[in-house]
């Protein structure tokens, strides 16, 4: 069983400014605003939404297939893919392009200022949904516009169900556009403020979008998460993490824990919990690929948190 991730590969350069940007922004100037922040700490991260999906599946033992565009500055990416497993036979260079990129500057009260590159992504409609790549679900993460549309569209015409994850792609389409994901998709998975942008959009209630989808989950961060179907919901209780490190990167790793679920057919209350844990494992560490564990340890942390044995096995 594999799973096709729709989805942006990119780069995250995190920038740490050491003070705090409301001591030099002033807010009757922000009409002429000129500062520069000195940030002596700055890392690179691979990301983006379908990497990081599928870096946190294959921790899981399943198998994700990222399909995306890159620039030619990705060779390194791509060799990382490679070496961890991953394939990377759907993932199209774009010449003449810079991989999509964000250039992100955090303050010592934890606000961002974020400038976002799309390049390469802005090309995600070349790619085409494949049947011959045997797989299983898709999945519809924040990607190029016309990409996103017609792969959502591809999937429908194929068969296949797709899980629908808008997320910082949600504000680039228009009510009747995203009536279109939902009545395509099997499931429809936002954070809260995304539901409520969706919700405001489309006009539709939980009630009216489970009567189009299969379920519709909603994360609420530290609060757990609930899984709607219809006439039913489940709530699921967060798993608490050691330590607060660092967020980026938690949806994705939530998205691989419901992922891994339906390639599963596990019960609603079980995939809710192991893609909580995946959440609070991620916000231990660091960057939006750099957290592991064995499956064994994943076993034990999930009894830890939840008073339940867990079995997880690898999809075929």
């Amino acid at each position: 069983m594999r799973a096709l991730i729709c989805g942006s590969v990119a780069f995250d350069t995190i920038m740490v400014f050491n003070g705090q940007f409301r001591s030099h922004i002033l807010p009757d100037q922000l009409h002429m605003l000129n500062v520069a922040f000195l940030v002596p700490e700055l890392r690179r991260e691979y990301g983006g939404c379908a990497g990081n999906i599928a870096y946190n599946m294959r921790l899981l033992g399943d198998e994700g297939l990222p399909m995306a565009t890159v620039g030619a500055d990705a060779d390194r990416y791509l060799t990382r893919l490679r070496e961890l497993g991953i394939p990377t036979d759907l993932i199209r260079t774009v010449d003449g392009q810079y991989t999509a990129q964000a250039f992100i500057t955090t303050d010592l009260d934890d606000n961002q200022i974020t400038a976002f590159h799309p390049g390469a992504m802005n090309s995600a409609h070349l790619n085409v949904v494949s049947t011959e790549c045997g797989i299983s679900l898709g999945v519809i993460a924040p990607d190029g516009r016309d990409g996103m549309l017609q792969h959502a569209q591809q999937f429908a015409d194929a068969g296949i169900p797709f899980l629908f994850d808008p997320g910082q792609g949600l504000p680039m389409f228009d009510g009747k556009e995203l009536r279109h994901f939902i009545e395509r998709a099997s499931w429809v998975a936002v954070n809260e403020y995304e539901w409520h942008l969706l919700q405001s959009r489309t006009d539709l209630s939980i009630e009216e979008v489970t009567a189009r989808v299969k379920a519709l989950i909603i994360t609420r961060g530290a609060e757990g998460s609930s899984i709607h179907q219809r006439n039913r919901r489940e709530v699921i209780a967060p798993a608490v993490p050691k330590a607060l490190v660092d967020p980026t990167g938690c949806g994705d790793a939530y998205r691989a824990g419901i992922i891994h679920g339906l390639l599963h057919g596990l019960s609603w209350p079980v995939t809710g919990r192991i893609a909580s844990l995946m959440g609070a494992l991620k916000i231990e560490v660091r960057g939006t690929q750099n957290h592991r564990f064995t499956l064994q340890e994943f076993a034990a942390r999930y009894e830890e948190s939840f008073g339940q044995p867990l079995e997880l096995r690898a999809a075929r």
